[in-house]
């Protein structure tokens, strides 16, 4: 594992955090950020916590050999 590759999947630990705690936050009727600013980090954290996932995967399969 490379450095770069430890640096996409704390990317997407975080991502899928904020992934997780938004679903939370909203569906308790009050998110504390509002309605909106929880849904757009919501919107951006599913695909960035997939894409750097998958980045990671790359890099480090990539320098395996």
């Amino acid at each position: 594992m490379t450095p770069k590759s430890g640096l996409l999947l704390l990317l997407s630990s975080v991502a899928a955090i904020a992934c997780v705690g938004s679903i939370f936050e909203l569906s308790s009727g009050v998110p504390q950020l509002g309605q909106i600013n929880t849904t757009i980090i919501l919107a951006l954290s599913i695909p960035l916590s997939i894409v750097s996932f998958v980045l990671a995967v790359m890099d480090a399969r990539a320098n395996l050999k």
